[in-house]
């Protein structure tokens, strides 16, 4: 299903655990890492779609997440014509999105990348809000910038219990020795234009 241009439409998922940590997800038989996206089926509201690409991509239900929050319109990336599959090209520009914030509710032990018969993802991680998006396929950067900037003003705010910051005094900053966990490079995207995505 595209529009007139030649964008599918298509939603994409910023999954949050209790200390503002997003959810990565690798791509099957891959070193390319992304947040869970998907297309909307003909008759489907952005938030079905998401909630059914939540399940099949990540094994979440509705009970395991709150959506805090989700773009205001649509944001768009454009597939280079490599990636696009041959008999779709003419006709596929790629994806325009709908991006939703959510927290988790659940426990980490609620995730099942082997919720149907054609996973995604055959690995994943938590990692700090802002990472390096190296490990996210070139096209797909920008985009993930814009939903990264336009939500991250809807982080829910961490309750620190400070015992110094009640005492009227501030804790010494301390050296953090490792950054984030950073991600691998992307070697290879399967080709884009598929029904799937």
């Amino acid at each position: 299903m595209l529009d007139r241009e030649g964008f599918r439409p298509n939603v994409g998922i910023i999954l949050l655990n209790q200390r503002n940590e997003v959810f990565w997800g690798k791509r099957i038989r891959t070193h390319s890492w992304q947040f869970p996206q998907g297309g909307i089926k003909h008759g489907e509201t952005p938030e079905q779609a998401m909630y059914r690409e939540l399940h099949e991509e990540v094994g979440l239900t509705p009970e395991h997440v709150r959506i805090i929050a989700r773009t205001r319109d649509w944001l768009r990336y454009e597939v280079p014509e490599h990636f696009i599959r041959r008999d779709a090209r003419g006709h596929y520009r790629g994806q325009k999105q709908i991006w939703f914030l959510l927290q988790m509710m659940g426990r980490d032990c609620d995730m099942n990348l082997r919720a149907t018969d054609h996973p995604e993802f055959d690995a994943w991680r938590w990692n700090e809000y802002w990472v390096p998006l190296d490990a996210v396929i070139e096209f797909k950067r920008g985009v993930y910038e814009m939903a990264l900037t336009e939500l991250a003003r809807y982080l829910p705010r961490i309750n620190h219990h400070n015992r110094y910051l009640r005492a009227g005094m501030r804790p010494a900053h301390r050296e953090r020795h490792s950054g984030p966990m950073p991600l691998e490079s992307t070697v290879a995207a399967p080709p884009e234009g598929d029904a799937k995505e």
